[in-house]
């Protein structure tokens, strides 16, 4: 079975195997209806010793985490929800989501933007009148995107505990704010912009923000126990919230965040979350064109890349496209992760702050069992400054081509760029002329770092895509996957050797001083893989 890579040792690690003083998990509640089919046993247990290996860097509550990849799911659920109480987290237990509720938001506005009941270019005062004038106009996709200027919490900060308002309150705390930026020319993340999101939902749709949810968003989307996260209305099954300080757990600081209703005012299971991402993944919630615009990265004036859409941030991982959101607030920490081109949803909660990085890493360990063929990885022979600045450009034509391809392929996903593709190829060959960047390395790394951007019509996305085109054409999709382990020369290696084969022309071929490098990378002692 591909991707089991993790030790043996790790599989049913015991309590004795656990540092002291670390609450020990319960085993994981493993679920799937009847239309779904559990993952062969060998994966889940894979699965579960990844949590598990993680869980035992720090100390820890309760956590959820739920996999699905096609028809095949996994929920898995450890800890406490409640540690005073001695209760244990299960698939019920409810978890503040935090700003993943912005995702819940996006998807509402575009659901009334696919029935012509909101223009995506309006400015926000057509719809919310309530909004004071600013010095300039902000339009409803700029602030989808936090290209809109508008401040984050102002003198707040994220622990604010603004009690109990509604929406007219919550648009209160940041009406006298000026903007910070001239909307579309600078990338500010704020819950606040979602706020203003939320009032054009009431407005457009006559419903409150949580009925609209509800029967628009939560319902189509199965989510049977997500609702606005009221403290006064929360049941037994809400987790109670914790930090981290000095080492030791403690108490969460317990806030009201009806202040922040549309910018992460909501609460769910982790069932409920991971149907969430299966419905955008289906296509439920929103068309393959809307979810392709939530799924693209907006850009500034200047055409720099901000890697956030509508609700989701972007990114290109290893070859992978990631579509994803976190949230955190207190008594939470959470993260919803999709790949739209290889149908795979990753959703967790945790009731412990500040667990960014642990979800992180449970995810990316997720995607590497679960996506990732094992196979010799080659490693380039670096030889000075030059080849470091060479072998980026690799990494990045490589991770954004492959990534974009997969995504426009098999998801919702447009491959952007205007340019000519032979062109292209000559530009990536002379971007990576060793002459010129031993003249001015810092330059050459510069213009490197943004040969993926719009400003530079997405150079390496589409050298990169074509590559990845190519090698699928001649060997088939499921090849594809072996180049996240095996690494960005494998990638140009068998590409080159497909295209000789094929007699592509020559600029497609780079040029002989590109291919003499990769020759020198790989040491002439590695052949390219064959069909």
């Amino acid at each position: 079975m591909k991707g089991l890579w993790l030790p043996f040792f790790l599989v049913g690690l015991t309590a004795w195997a656990v540092p002291p003083g670390m609450p020990v998990c319960e085993r994981p509640h493993v679920v799937a209806s009847a239309e779904e089919q559990p993952f062969p046993e060998e994966v889940q247990r894979a699965l579960d010793a990844l949590v598990r290996a993680e869980l035992t860097r720090e100390p820890h509550a309760g956590l959820a985490v739920g996999v699905l990849r096609g028809a095949q799911r996994w929920v898995g659920t450890y800890g406490q929800r409640d540690v005073a109480r001695g209760l244990p987290a299960t698939p019920r237990t409810t978890w503040r989501l935090a700003s993943i509720t912005k995702t819940f938001t996006a998807v509402a506005v575009l659901q009334l933007v696919e029935q012509g009941r909101i223009d995506l270019d309006a400015d926000i005062r057509t719809l919310v009148p309530a909004w004071p004038e600013k010095r300039w106009p902000v339009t409803v996709r700029q602030l989808l995107g936090h290209l809109g200027g508008v401040t984050n919490y102002g003198r707040f900060g994220p622990s604010h505990d603004s009690g109990p308002v509604d929406t007219v309150g919550a648009l209160g705390l940041v009406a006298g704010y000026e903007l910070e930026a001239e909307p579309g020319t600078r990338f500010i993340y704020s819950t606040w912009a979602y706020n203003l999101l939320g009032a054009a939902i009431e407005a457009v749709s006559g419903q409150s923000y949580g009925e609209y949810l509800q029967e628009h968003v939560f319902d189509p989307a199965g989510m049977v126990h997500a609702a606005l996260d009221d403290r006064r209305t929360r049941d037994e099954h809400h987790a109670a919230g914790y930090r981290i300080r000095d080492g030791q757990r403690v108490a969460s600081k317990v806030i009201d965040v009806s202040g922040r209703f549309a910018g992460g005012g909501t609460r769910a299971s982790i069932e409920d979350l991971l149907g969430f991402g299966e419905a955008l993944l289906d296509y439920r919630l929103l068309s393959r064109t809307s979810s392709g615009w939530m799924q693209t990265p907006m850009s500034t004036r200047d055409g720099r890349l901000t890697d956030y859409g509508m609700g989701f941030a972007t990114w290109p991982l290893r070859g992978h496209y990631v579509v994803a959101h976190s949230g955190a607030q207190p008594e939470t920490s959470t993260l919803l992760l999709l790949l739209p081109g290889e149908d795979v949803a990753i959703a967790l909660a945790s009731n412990v702050e500040g667990q960014a990085a642990s979800l992180k890493r449970i995810a990316y360990g997720v995607i590497e069992l679960l996506l990732e063929d094992k196979g010799p990885r080659l490693s380039a022979h670096r030889q000075g400054p030059v080849d470091a600045v060479v072998n980026e450009a690799l990494n990045r034509v490589f991770g954004y081509g492959l990534a974009y391809h997969q995504w426009a392929t098999h998801g919702p996903g447009t491959l952007p760029g205007t340019g000519e593709l032979p062109e292209a190829f000559e530009q990536v060959a002379r971007l990576l002329d060793r002459a010129a960047i031993e003249r001015a390395p810092n330059v050459a790394r510069e213009r490197i770092l943004a040969a993926h951007e719009p400003r530079e019509d997405w150079l390496f996305v589409r050298v990169g895509a074509h590559m990845a085109r190519t090698l699928e054409e001649a060997w088939g999709p499921e090849r594809l996957h072996g180049y996240s382990a095996r690494g960005p020369l494998a990638f140009f290696n068998d590409y080159l050797a497909v295209c000789e084969s094929r007699q592509c022309p020559e600029p497609f071929r780079f040029n002989e001083a590109l291919r003499a490098d990769l020759r020198r990378f790989t040491g002439n002692n590695i052949e390219p893989s064959r069909h």
